[in-house]
């Protein structure tokens, strides 16, 4: 990443879940967008081209699953990494064949997001 910040889009439908990994991302010098839900997070990226998405599977209007597929289809190099409390296997699987690079089960250890996060950034 050279210097450069990465900017990560939180997507979650939880006022509170966007404030913790924000303040847990910003407190380890990445820059922070938040979008509420598949629909916002789309519209978003668009515009900020954000170098890493965080996503939730359970929102309204667009869920995670079907906010993935539509980002891959914006941009196919989009890096996303799941973050939720839905981590049955089918769920993994139907995020991970959707486009997601990883799947980190909330509640989550800050440490494995961090981990996670560097990992798929650092991913060519």
């Amino acid at each position: 990443m050279h210097g450069k910040i990465p900017r990560i889009l939180i997507v979650d439908d939880s006022d509170v879940m966007r404030k913790l990994l924000g303040s847990l991302l910003k407190n380890n010098g990445y820059e922070i967008i938040e979008a509420q839900n598949g629909r916002d997070a789309c519209e978003k990226y668009l515009v900020e081209k954000p170098d890493l998405v965080t996503m939730d599977i359970t929102m309204p209007e667009i869920d995670g699953i079907k906010a993935v597929k539509e980002l891959m289809r914006i941009d196919p190099a989009a890096k996303i990494v799941m973050i939720s409390a839905v981590g049955t296997v089918d769920r993994v699987k139907d995020a991970i064949y959707a486009g997601a690079k990883s799947f980190v089960v909330k509640p989550y250890e800050a440490n494995k997001v961090l981990a996670t996060l560097k990992l798929v950034l650092d991913k060519k």
